[in-house]
């Protein structure tokens, strides 16, 4: 007598379960939906949402999997209600809209900040801080307990927004150490000022005597990027061989090329204190008739996507944005838990290119 045919299809879902999911079809699925079609407490489904602590592996399979079934969402406003957390943090820009763009510094930033929240379920709220109207909307945003904490980009000297934030409690971490003294907030930064060194040294070792410098102390580690030179080269760090970019633009670069030239026709290197500053002086110096680096040679620093795309290629100081971010990101959150943390400075390495 032939056997019975084995069947090679799943075992049908029990009647109630099969009636609790339809019912969270109907009507949209709720936290009881998921318990009874994962057979456990309401209890263990809400510690499940709320990080999985005390939970069995197989309650914790058996509530995702229910959730997947009914299509369960967490309400965040729910959970915020019960947390006191918004689950979301504030990525403020202290830049014009048109410099996220020009900058692929700050794209970087963004997108690995954004990355690292991803991995923890937290969402990022881009804000851009480039006046008096717009800082104080992002004052109100920020008090309205809309963000957790603030991720500050590019926090130019003087900006009120820092002590602001410090007065209202509010969690929050720079991308590069302060500019101001008084400014005492956690941050994570390359190191600014050993890079200078290490680009400095390198243009000496290259034989070149008279250096000078593309200066930007108003961004953050522009102090520091100056200072680094000025000690390698001591004495011979001349005023004249130093200029101060207006802003922080390619144009900015250009211009401070051309005061260089004039101020120090006979110079055969400069140092700019960003790619994007260097990329201005190559600008000037293919203008003015001088062979890079034949005649002058010119050194940046970031190693961001203008060094490699220059003509020709920049040889800069690498500091690593995306380790930055994932560390601004992990004092950040550490900081919202209520833990003591300070600064975090990351290695700097040279790469050599084209221009020197």
């Amino acid at each position: 007598m032939a056997g019975r045919p084995t069947s090679t299809t799943e075992p049908a879902a029990h009647p109630k379960s099969r009636g609790a999911a339809r019912r969270a079809m109907r009507r949209g699925p709720t936290i009881d939906d998921v318990a009874e079609l994962a057979g456990v407490s309401r209890g263990t489904v809400s510690r499940v949402l709320n990080g999985g602590h005390y939970v069995s592996a197989a309650s914790l399979e058996a509530v995702q999997q229910a959730m997947t079934k009914t299509g369960y969402t967490v309400n965040q406003s729910a959970r915020s209600l019960v947390t006191k957390r918004s689950n979301a943090i504030g990525f403020v820009l202290s830049e014009p809209q048109e410099r996220l763009f020009e900058d692929p510094n700050f794209s970087v930033l963004l997108r690995s900040c954004t990355q690292a929240l991803a991995e923890q379920d937290i969402s990022l709220v881009l804000m851009l801080e480039a006046s008096d109207a717009e800082r104080d909307r992002i004052l109100r945003y920020v008090r309205g307990e809309h963000v957790d904490g603030v991720l500050l980009i590019s926090s130019h000297s003087g900006d009120p927004l820092i002590s602001e934030l410090a007065q209202a409690g509010v969690p929050a971490v720079a991308c590069g150490k302060p500019l101001a003294p008084d400014d005492i907030l956690p941050y994570v930064a390359a190191d600014d000022r050993e890079g200078a060194r290490q680009m400095t040294r390198y243009l000496v070792e290259q034989g070149h005597k008279r250096i000078g410098m593309i200066s930007a102390p108003q961004i953050a580690g522009g102090q520091e990027r100056l200072q680094g030179y000025q000690d390698v080269l001591g004495r011979k760090a001349l005023k004249r061989l130093v200029v101060s970019a207006t802003d922080y633009s390619q144009e900015a670069g250009r211009s401070a090329m051309e005061q260089l030239l004039k101020a120090s026709p006979d110079l055969d290197a400069v140092f700019a204190a960003s790619d994007l500053l260097a990329s201005g002086a190559l600008v000037e110096l293919r203008r003015a008739g001088r062979r890079v680096p034949e005649d002058v040679a010119v050194g940046g620093f970031d190693d961001s996507r203008i060094a490699r795309e220059s003509d020709p290629p920049l040889t800069t100081i690498r500091q690593p944005l995306e380790l930055v971010a994932r560390e601004m990101v992990d004092l950040l959150l550490r900081l919202v838990e209520g833990e003591d943390e300070g600064p975090r400075i990351l290695p700097t390495e040279l790469v050599i290119r084209t221009t020197a």
